[in-house]
């Protein structure tokens, strides 16, 4: 038995829908879905549909896209999360409102699926949150969330981040008393994990330095995330980092299909030194 994690499968391009149609049953093994599975809610319970009738458990978080709302859609910020999550508990998919549950393959452990946001605060040091958005246009970036995602009824995405973390937390520490715990979140929890090249300053939109410590803090034996569309494997203060997103159609090869994407989070590899940097999967 194992525990596979994926994220970012968009499927509102035609290549990542097709590339469903040959993805590979593992009906004893659970997945993690970590967000950005589509923009709409069709496309979003296809997503859902096609990973419950190939897997014995599925976890969802949302992503940013799960969270959009154009002018066609009357669901926005918290009602638009509360109908994927609906969805979610139609087909049996677990998600961030549910309880935890805990790992049953080998050495136990508490899945935790998230769902934190970001509040503007992994620029650099000199940059403050309220222009953190002005300093990455002044080279040219402007994440598509500041016309799309609304945090309705919260004032500001900042709002519902701060609101998400401190709900979170308590549930947390609940958690780590008991077992040590699979961190799921769509945005990283650390500043250092955003590896984004030549968009460099998209980092204002990757997550919340409040998150930073959680992987200690709350005995994370994994983190896994995605958004990044960089899928890399870090080690940290002995915790292993995963982003696992699949990405746009040009993020990743067709001809390996979505198999040769799902990283395994437990048991996963054993390491005991946080030498060498990071690997980086293609």
């Amino acid at each position: 038995m194992k525990l596979f994690a994926i994220a970012d499968l968009h499927l509102s391009h035609r290549l990542n829908r097709k590339a469903l149609e040959i993805w590979t049953a593992r009906p004893n093994d659970w997945l993690i879905l970590a967000g950005d599975v589509g923009g709409s809610l069709e496309r979003i319970e296809l997503g859902l549909r096609a990973a419950t009738e190939r897997f014995a458990r599925v976890f969802w978080v949302p992503g940013n896209h799960e969270l959009w709302s154009d002018g066609r859609d009357t669901l926005r910020g918290v009602a638009r999360y509360d109908a994927v999550v609906a969805l979610c508990r139609r087909l049996g998919v677990v998600t961030p409102e549910d309880p935890y549950v805990v790992w049953p393959g080998g050495s136990p452990a508490i899945i935790a699926p998230l769902f934190l946001l970001y509040d503007y605060t992994f620029g650099p040091d000199h940059v403050p949150p309220d222009e953190a958005v002005a300093w990455a246009a002044e080279d040219g970036i402007r994440c598509a969330d500041e016309r799309y995602l609304s945090p309705e009824p919260y004032l500001t995405r900042a709002a519902w981040c701060h609101a998400r973390v401190a709900a979170t937390k308590t549930r947390l520490a609940e958690a780590a008393a008991q077992y040590p715990l699979v961190l799921v979140n769509h945005f990283q929890l650390r500043r250092e994990l955003v590896r984004v090249g030549r968009i460099r300053r998209f980092v204002v939109w990757c997550g919340t330095r409040l998150t930073e410590d959680w992987h200690t803090r709350f005995r994370a034996r994994v983190v896994v995330s995605g958004h990044l569309h960089v899928r890399t494997t870090d080690w940290i203060d002995g915790v292993r980092f995963e982003e696992v997103s699949l990405g746009y159609p040009r993020h990743w090869r067709q001809e390996c299909g979505i198999d040769h994407y799902l990283r395994e989070i437990l048991p996963g590899p054993v390491r005991t030194s946080d030498r060498g940097g990071p690997v980086h999967y293609r």
